[in-house]
């Protein structure tokens, strides 16, 4: 183990610590210090002196010793020293009494004799002040204001040692501002305050205060926006500093008074025609008043007066826009009530009266001035009508039609009543519509309307209309004839009446209708004996067709609603007298007539067929009618034949005809015109061949074959 060191000195200069000093001792690597007060002990270990022991009580006696240590061990304690810790630091309680002290304040500090307090600027600038004082507290007095200043105290003991000092910066809290400035703002009703900075505020605020009302504005800056001033008022601005340490006294009140308040209880009256006196009462900070009446076609007057009335010149016929306004040295009073006046209208200009139907008349005129409305009065017929209405135009309905009435237009305003004085002007309302008592046919295409005649003087147009076009006839009197109208046709027939005062309205409208158009062509064609098809073309007009075809033997008819039918049970060889009726949706019809008919001649009957020597065919029949001539036509495989016999035979022959065929058989009666007759019976014939030349006849109908 290292040799027991020596101490040279131990002293505290801290009151947490104590620093000792030691001569080295040769083969030591490090040393350790302890500090004892009887209660406990604390050790430190250092490389080399001088050391220092911390944790320590401030005022406190330590025993101080000091060990050498090295890999071989601790040497045995040093001779102690005895050493007194330093006193603790106060600490500090500071603030600004005022704009130009601070207080200072601190706790009773053990084993303190006393205490010493400095105080400087912090920005270096001044001299330092210090005190010593038993005390725990103490004023610095004549500092200057809104100035950051470093307080540093610390005590001493019974032999005069400083202990640990304590550091502390406050701040003067700042002067009253100078210079207030105030700005109006008269339109706005508001006002900006300004003032010279003061040294060392943070913030400021205005107080603005009138009687009990108070307004404040707080702001960083050296000026502040104060809003919402009321009109005819006066108030008393001043302004205060704040910082950190607190706040400065009010600045000198300064006095502000704002612009007056709007003029009340305003009155206008039209003394005598032509003239306006207006009238108000006092307002309370207003100097003189200034009175503006605008017309309204833009023309201005004002009076200027420091009385509280004026007089002005007026128009009949006008309205007058009126506003009074207060004056002061801070400015015009705010717009108050704008007031309107008007005189008597006088009566509309340019009358026009013009009819839109035969009930009903627009009127219009020129507007007038200071008229807020207008009536429109028409006396006439059985009573008065009246229209009332704001714009420049009036239209009169349900008027009685054919009668003069005086048409008086009155132009009214709500403060001044109408003029009377208008004169009437005279119209006449349009004819009467007439009404259509009847129409009758008078022929085929000629219509005759008859109405009730309700005006005098009148003419009356009536008109056919429909899809096929307009037809018109014309009369002063109760009656007119449409003449060509064309069949199978709509028509919707009114009338109108026409006077110098107009035309009236159409009557009812009647429905008429012609009869449906005959068709032009009409085809018969036979089908078989006993059926004929008609066919015909479509008839305008027309929904359904009786075709009848008529014979002294009988009568074949048809109702159909198309344009074509089958007739049946005809007779052969009869002529027939043609007739068709076209009938209408609504009933009406037409009659219509056409050109004969006359069916085909009957087919034969027993048509046999006879072989006859060189491979000839005798075909007979019976004949229905002698005096006509038929033509037999026989359909092979091998070949078509045929033959017709001179008038009034009733078989033909045909030669070289193949055999070993089976041949179809027609004979029909020969027409002077139109095709073959095809409807006739057909029969089916075998001809069968037997050696090389004689063969036999077989029929082949719907039995079996045989043998003729």
């Amino acid at each position: 183990a290292p040799d027991i060191p020596v101490i040279d000195q131990a002293y505290s200069k801290l009151s947490n610590s104590i620093t000792v000093e030691w001569r080295a001792v040769p083969g030591a690597t490090n040393y350790m210090l302890t500090a004892e007060d009887g209660d406990s002990f604390v050790e430190t270990m250092v490389k080399n002196s001088p050391g220092t022991v911390t944790g320590l009580k401030p005022a406190t006696l330590y025993r101080i010793t000091v060990r050498s240590v090295n890999s071989g061990g601790k040497s045995q304690p040093s001779p102690f020293r005895k050493v007194k810790t330093a006193l603790a630091a106060p600490i500090l309680s500071v603030h600004s009494l005022s704009c130009d002290s601070i207080a200072v304040s601190w706790k009773a500090v053990h084993m303190a004799a006393g205490f010493s307090v400095s105080l400087m600027r912090s920005d270096g600038l001044g001299r330092m002040l210090k005190q010593n004082t038993t005390n725990t507290s103490l004023v610095f007095t004549n500092l200057d204001p809104g100035t950051l200043y470093t307080i540093k105290a610390y005590a001493w003991n019974a032999n005069g040692m400083p202990g640990d000092d304590f550091t502390y910066n406050q701040r003067t809290s700042p002067n009253a501002p100078v210079d207030v400035k105030l700005a109006f703002n008269s339109g706005a009703l508001r006002a900006v305050v300004s003032w010279m900075p003061t040294e060392g505020a943070l913030t400021y605020s205005v107080t603005v205060s009138s009687g009990l009302l108070k307004l404040r504005c707080n702001t960083s800056s050296a000026s502040c926006m104060v809003p919402s001033l009321q009109c005819s008022s006066e108030y008393y601005v001043s302004v205060t500093a704040h910082n950190d340490a607190g706040s400065s006294e009010p600045s000198e009140a300064v006095s502000l008074k704002t612009i007056p308040c709007a003029p009340v209880n305003i009155s206008i009256e039209e003394d005598e025609p032509g003239h306006l006196l207006v009238s108000w009462s006092t307002v309370s900070l207003g100097h003189y008043y200034v009175v503006f009446v605008k017309s309204d076609d833009g023309l201005e007057v004002h009076c200027n007066t420091s009385s509280t009335q004026c007089h002005f010149q007026s128009d009949c016929g006008y309205t007058y826009f009126i506003s009074v306004f207060a004056y002061n040295k801070a400015g015009q009073s705010p717009l108050g009530d704008v007031f309107n006046y008007t005189t008597a209208p006088c009566c509309p200009s340019d009358f026009r009266a013009v009819f839109t139907s035969s009930d009903t008349v627009r009127v219009t005129w020129a507007a007038v001035r200071g008229a807020d409305l207008y009536e429109t009065r028409a006396a006439g017929g059985s009573g008065v009508m009246l229209c009332r209405d704001t714009a420049t135009a009036c239209t009169l309905s349900a008027l009685q039609c054919s009668t003069p009435y005086n048409i008086t237009v009155y132009s009214f305003s709500e403060a001044r009543g109408s003029n009377t004085s208008c004169a009437p002007q005279y119209v006449a309302t349009a004819p009467c519509s007439p009404e259509i008592k009847n129409i009758s046919k008078e022929g085929l295409s000629v219509i005759s309307v008859q109405w009730q005649p309700n005006n005098e003087e009148a003419t009356y147009v009536v008109t056919a209309r429909g899809e096929a076009g307009l037809w018109h006839c014309t009369s002063t009197t109760n009656s007119c004839t449409l003449m060509d109208l064309p069949c199978g046709s709509a028509f919707s027939v009114s009338a109108i009446a026409r006077s110098p005062a107009g035309q009236s309205l159409p009557s009812y409208s009647i429905p008429l209708e012609t009869a449906p158009c005959c068709p032009n062509d009409m085809i018969l064609t036979q089908v078989t004996q006993s059926v004929t098809n008609i066919s015909w073309s479509v008839g305008r007009g027309a929904q359904t067709y009786v075709t009848t075809l008529e014979s002294p033997k009988g009568q074949a008819k048809c109702h159909t609603l198309q344009t074509y039918c089958l007739l049946g049970c005809i007779t052969c060889g009869t002529n027939y007298t043609v007739s068709l009726r076209a009938i209408s949706e609504t009933g009406l019809t037409s009659s219509c007539t056409y050109q004969g008919y006359s069916s085909s001649a009957c087919c034969p009957s027993g048509v046999k067929l006879y072989r006859l020597s060189n491979n000839g065919i005798r075909v007979f029949w019976r004949a229905s009618d002698e005096t006509m001539s038929y033509n037999a036509d026989l359909h092979g495989s091998k070949g078509n034949f045929s033959c017709t016999p001179s008038s009034g035979l009733s078989h033909c022959d045909i030669t070289k005809i193949p055999c070993g065929d089976v041949y179809t058989v027609l004979v029909a009666p020969v027409t002077d015109k139109g095709p073959k007759l095809t409807f006739c019976p057909k029969k089916i014939y075998s001809v069968t061949c037997s050696g090389s030349s004689v063969g036999m006849v077989i029929y082949r109908g719907k039995s079996n074959a045989k043998h003729i």
